[in-house]
């Protein structure tokens, strides 16, 4: 039997992205608007699909649904902050004043 890709998709009624294996939620990705501005809260994989890079593939659809929508990011999850520290291409989306609230400077202060 063959999977299917996995799905992301933005469900804003819960505020939240959600991962899809053949139909099955996978995990989810907590989120809070607030003006132009996006803060991940929480991202969680079902233990039954850990291991298959769900919560990479769930948080780069975010961050580039999140780009698209021409949003700011606060990475307060502990998952998305490592996803940015290991993809910088991502560094952008979190504003230059908030970097260093999330270790995200480089070394660099605030300016």
């Amino acid at each position: 039997m063959q999977q299917s890709e996995p799905q992301v998709a933005d469900n804003p009624e819960a505020s939240r992205f959600e991962i899809t294996v053949d139909g099955a939620l996978a995990g989810f990705a907590d989120y809070r608007l607030n003006g132009p501005r996006i803060s991940f809260t929480h991202t969680e994989i079902d233990p039954a699909f850990e291991g298959r890079g769900l919560g990479s593939t769930l948080v780069r659809a975010a961050l580039d649904a999140a780009r698209d929508a021409g949003l700011s990011v606060l990475p307060f999850c502990p998952f998305v902050k490592r996803y940015i520290e290991r993809h910088p291409d991502y560094l952008d989306l979190v504003p230059a004043d908030q970097r260093a609230r999330f270790s995200l400077d480089g070394g660099k202060t605030a300016e």
